[in-house]
């Protein structure tokens, strides 16, 4: 099988160290996120013929038309990675419905897009592996998160059912559901009073990620996985 993948969200945090991780193993990558010249430094760091593209997930439009260029440009995508995600925290009383909508559309709908686009190739080519990076909120709740946690959540079900759909077609759908992990989204949380609750006592880091994604996406065995990389919080919440 070719080595074809495609990471959305891939320009920065665990995309980013996926994206990394993946080029070392002789992978050829599409990086796609909002910001083009974000995903075309990213591409570029990391040596060889890697595409970069511009794509709302949100936006079925946009999402066809990255497969588009990744087929002409890469070949056919076998594999996927679903990391592009957004939060706006809050209570529901307090959170506008615009922020509600957005959440839903890029952390969930965004990766329904996605998959539904891959599958046309992936179904075609008898083949294929899919890992959706969800979070730990959605398996647990948060105050304050809950629609983060309803989008990611609802990011278990998709792929669970999807994982059932498509394993005849030799097609594998799994996902990884961080903690708190060294990115942009938890540079502000007050990380000295949040390590308290974690059995291993820290955050942990994108490439730990990286490595469990990339772990799920090469494992021929495994499918409708949900594998937690959280130091153990799930334990405490």
């Amino acid at each position: 099988m070719d080595k074809v993948c495609a990471i959305f969200g891939g320009s920065r945090g665990i995309g980013k160290a996926v994206a990394q991780l993946m080029a070392r193993k002789g992978y050829r990558l599409a990086v796609i996120a909002r910001n083009l010249e974000v995903a075309k430094a990213t591409a570029g760091e990391l040596g060889g013929e890697h595409l970069a593209l511009s794509c709302d997930v949100a936006k079925e439009h946009d999402v066809q038309h990255a497969f588009e260029e990744m087929e002409r440009h890469l070949g056919q995508v076998n594999f996927l990675v679903n990391a592009a995600g957004i939060n706006r925290d809050g209570l529901l009383v307090r959170t506008k419905t615009e922020d509600l909508v957005s959440q839903l559309h890029t952390n969930l709908l965004g990766s329904m897009l996605t998959c539904r686009a891959a599958m046309r190739t992936m179904i075609q080519k008898q083949g294929g592996s899919i890992v959706n990076v969800g979070s730990i909120i959605g398996l647990k709740g948060n105050s304050g998160q809950s629609v983060y946690s309803a989008s990611k959540g609802g990011l278990v079900g998709f792929s669970r059912a999807l994982a059932k759909e498509v394993a005849r077609k030799k097609i594998r759908v799994n996902v990884v559901a961080p903690g708190f992990i060294h990115t942009d989204m938890t540079k502000d949380l007050k990380e000295e009073l949040l390590k308290k609750n974690i059995p291993l006592g820290r955050f942990g880091e994108t490439i730990e990620v990286a490595h469990a994604i990339v772990f799920l996406l090469e494992s021929p065995y495994i499918t409708g996985h949900v594998l937690a990389v959280d130091g153990g919080l799930q334990l405490t919440v």
